[in-house]
């Protein structure tokens, strides 16, 4: 699965974290809705944007997520969100977010697009900037999660888990964290079996979550392929709310197309 993907699943279920990480925690999730888009009579998808549903006075927000060296993704941006605006004539401001991993990705050359910089109308976030994980909000040190290296992933997983049963006061908010957590977890390392998963959480903490929940009632332990097999298949649910289609997520997810199909029909 690639890494902008479980960005845009996250955004999905947890858009606070969106607005966290940009520095504007203040709108409600009822205030946008985050979804992938086609720009009409084109073969353009964007696929992150956080659409406004309650004011034209609020930005339509356009999202990059960029894991990997690319010279053409300014240019690339700026056509599908020009030609979105050109094609849908929004009354609403817009701004745009790419996230980066690290600033050595950031190669591609700004020069035609430059004001945009300046202004802060494009911004750009580099997650290992983002400062030392203890200092940070909840949400903003568990996105950075997705980013850490491997050797020390589970022990920031656990400091993670910790300060989410300290800090988050309500059951429901506690529980989104730890699966949040998890799946970050279950993409960081595809390989794992359940039992390795439930040992890197402490059971205590991976009984909260829906995925033991949902172990405990097949009532078998997954094999380290047939666990990252499941791991794939409960993502389709999250990029069919994003407007992929099975062809789309087949490939996304290197699931059998058929076996795609047949999981959206449930």
């Amino acid at each position: 699965m690639k890494t902008d993907s479980i960005f845009y699943c996250l955004f999905q279920e947890f858009p606070g974290i969106f607005f966290e990480l940009i520095g504007n925690p203040s709108p409600t999730t009822e205030s946008y809705k985050f979804s992938s888009i086609e720009i009409k009579q084109t073969a353009f998808r964007i696929d992150g944007v956080f659409l406004p549903t309650q004011s034209e006075q609020n930005p339509i927000y356009f999202v990059e997520v960029q894991f990997q060296t690319d010279t053409e993704i300014y240019s690339r941006l700026f056509s599908e969100i020009f030609l979105y605006l050109h094609r849908n004539k929004p009354k609403n401001p817009w701004q745009g977010i790419v996230i980066y991993p690290t600033r050595s990705l950031d190669t591609s050359n700004i020069n035609n697009y430059s004001e945009f910089f300046t202004s802060q109308r494009v911004s750009r976030i580099y997650l290992d900037e983002l400062g030392e994980t203890a200092s940070l909000p909840i949400g903003i040190a568990t996105i950075k999660l997705i980013v850490e290296d491997e050797n020390t992933a589970v022990t920031v997983a656990r400091v993670l888990i910790d300060r989410t049963q300290q800090e988050i006061n309500t059951e429901s908010q506690r529980k989104q964290l730890l699966e949040l957590i998890e799946t970050i977890l279950v993409y960081k390392f595809p390989t794992m079996s359940r039992k390795e998963i439930e040992s890197m959480f402490g059971l205590s903490d991976l009984k909260q979550t829906r995925v033991y929940q949902e172990g405990k009632e097949e009532g078998r332990q997954q094999g380290k392929e047939e666990g990252a097999r499941q791991a794939k298949l409960r993502m389709i649910p999250l990029l069919m709310r994003l407007g992929l289609g099975s062809e789309e997520i087949s490939k996304e997810l290197d699931l059998n197309l058929e076996e795609v199909q047949q999981q959206m029909q449930k």
